[in-house]
């Protein structure tokens, strides 16, 4: 089983200027590229790009919500010999039972125990 590390990090909100890089979408395109040959030289591969919801607050007592553009990226995580053989066995062994649920207490039944109240003397004894 192969494991992964992910790294999330702010998408740019500029593009780098360059010699013959004139428009603001290829200044852009710049950023990106050279950010992402970056991280894949130390490894990491492109996973995707997602705008996520982030509170800030505002004055004392307010909140807005405002969007967050990041980019993902995995790699592979190299296991040791001994963290694979864990992992098969883990993969390997039978589940655990599960454990009784215990439901709601039952009331007794009436059945053969004797009325409460006075005590009779037993005629039988005499």
């Amino acid at each position: 089983m192969q494991r992964f590390e992910f790294k999330v990090i702010p998408a740019p909100k500029r593009g780098e200027k360059a010699r013959g890089v004139k428009t603001t979408e290829d200044r852009f395109a710049l950023a990106l590229t050279t950010l992402m040959n970056e991280l894949g030289a130390e490894g990491w591969d492109y996973v995707r790009a997602d705008s996520l919801p982030c509170e800030e607050r505002t004055g004392f007592t307010g909140t807005k919500t405002t969007f967050q553009n990041v980019l993902v990226f995995r790699r592979a995580v190299e296991m040791s010999a001994m963290e694979t053989l864990q992992a098969s066995r883990l993969l390997l062994q039978q589940p655990m039972p599960a454990t009784p649920r215990l439901g709601p207490a039952e009331a007794p039944t009436p059945g053969n125990a004797p009325a409460v109240g006075p005590a009779k003397p037993d005629l039988a004894a005499e």
